[in-house]
């Protein structure tokens, strides 16, 4: 028999390690050529790690909740053939020249790019931190992943302090979690401790990034539930984004009678011909793509002082998920997708989503997003910006209302289609000027929308 090495695959791009979650199988179990064989979890979704031979699992290399680098063997198969030397194991691992190219080729990537892939539990520094916070860059052979880095970057810590944090990943790697525990260990052991700030004192800038909430008295009968991995995430998600952006929301009505009576007439004949539902979503998607086309600047994202004017138009999609938590799928070059182009997208990333069938590359590379409240009744809400794009819509429930109707004979009152479109805003680079008028723009495509269209 014949060993293979069985490696930590690509999970997409700017990922560079995952946590082992769950082994399906263990140690003398027979995996078939493609079958799933470990479950692993990345800063943003939850996949299946099938195995590329067929063969008996001989080693598991990783433990449930570790994390391991892209490239790291996590297990060792018993595949058919001879156990002479060329069948021998191949190391997994680049080289240290190999991994250090890869690390400087990911560096091209902006820092603002970098943020929706880093976000970590217990970063709580501005993602505007200046160059001279940065570490210096290693002349050893010693790897850090864009991910470790970035957390280095944002704490500031030295060279010489990342160094020195011991690694538990094979080969010594530092992981994230080993940085996470340092920065806690090193926040503990500080001489002035966050319990004892006054709320009457004002903290200094980065003494009040860090503060963190008293614990909550509870009282009999009150139920303490963990949070899961992945409310941590959207938990720490949230709060560095409130953190960085300074939100501005603004609210158009819009009369969508004409959109509801086409839908009402093309839904049957669409279902017959493509075998599934459109649904309201790739409609809301197509006008906030053609407005975005209409107003580039509000398709940016910020680095430091430097606007980025994204080229493309990737459109996240807010998707509930079985557990109550959400995820944000994206429509890569949303503008360039027909009705029906954008209508299949958003039912199979839907319907990927509800299974946890997602991939990584899935989530990854949105410039706006979008999510519709109105699905649970709400007629609208003002969303928190899912950076580091600057911008989120929502829309809220579509509800019949009595509206006065200007005519040719004059105005009258008639039974509408009305819906709230609500949109917050990073008011760094965009104002309410560009921002309230994009959000009329789309109001605009929605109500003008042609009652003769043919798809």
């Amino acid at each position: 028999m014949a060993l293979y090495n069985l490696t930590l695959p690509k999970m997409g791009e700017s990922v560079s390690e995952a946590t082992i979650t769950k082994w399906l199988k263990e140690p003398g179990d027979w995996i078939g050529e493609d079958e799933p064989i470990v479950e692993v979890a990345t800063d943003k979704v939850d996949s299946d790690v099938p195995s590329p031979v067929a063969g008996v699992l001989k080693e598991k290399k990783f433990q449930d909740g570790q994390v391991a680098q892209v490239g790291d063997t996590i297990a060792i198969l018993e595949i058919e053939g001879e156990t002479n030397t060329s069948t021998e194991i191949q190391e997994a691992a680049a080289t240290p020249t190999l991994v250090k190219e890869e690390y400087e080729t990911s560096e091209t990537t902006s820092p603002a790019a970098e943020i929706q892939e880093t976000d970590i539990p217990g970063i709580t520094q501005l993602e505007t931190s200046t160059q001279q916070n940065r570490p210096i860059a290693s002349n050893s052979i010693r790897f850090y992943s864009p991910l470790v880095r970035n957390i280095a970057n944002e704490e500031g810590l030295t060279q010489q302090e990342l160094d020195s944090i011991p690694g538990t990943a094979n080969d010594g790697r530092l992981t994230k979690q080993d940085v996470l525990n340092y920065l806690q260990q090193r926040k503990t052991s500080s001489p002035v401790a966050t319990a004892n700030v006054s709320i009457a004192a004002k903290p200094t800038s980065s003494e009040q990034a860090s503060v963190q909430p008293t614990h909550t008295i509870t009282s009999a009968g009150d139920e303490i539930i963990e949070m899961d991995r992945m409310r941590k995430l959207i938990a720490d998600h949230m709060v560095k984004s409130v953190q960085t952006s300074p939100h501005v929301c603004s609210f158009v009505e819009a009369d969508v009678t004409n959109m509801v009576n086409w839908r009402n007439k093309m839904k049957d004949a669409y279902k017959k011909r493509e075998g599934e539902n459109i649904t309201f979503t790739p409609l809301f998607i197509e006008a906030v793509s053609k407005a975005l086309k209409d107003f580039p600047m509000v398709n940016v994202s910020v680095d430091g002082s430097k606007i980025i004017k994204r080229k493309n138009i990737n459109i996240g999609m807010a998707a509930a998920l079985p557990t109550g938590n959400l995820i944000v799928p994206v429509i890569k070059n949303a503008d360039q997708l027909s009705l029906v182009g954008l209508s299949k997208s958003v039912n199979d990333l839907a319907t990927r989503a509800r299974a946890n069938k997602l991939k990584p590359d899935d989530t990854q590379g949105g410039t706006f997003t979008f999510t519709n409240i109105g699905a649970f009744g709400n007629i609208m809400g003002t969303p928190i910006i899912n950076q580091p794009q600057a911008a989120i819509i929502a829309v809220g429930t579509i509800t019949k209302k009595p509206a006065v109707i200007e005519t040719e004979f004059g105005d009258m009152i008639g039974i509408r289609h009305i819906m709230y479109l609500s949109m917050s805003y990073d008011h760094r680079v965009i104002d309410g000027a560009l921002g309230g008028t994009f959000l009329r723009r789309v109001a605009d495509y929605l109500e003008q929308w042609d009652t003769n269209r043919v798809i």
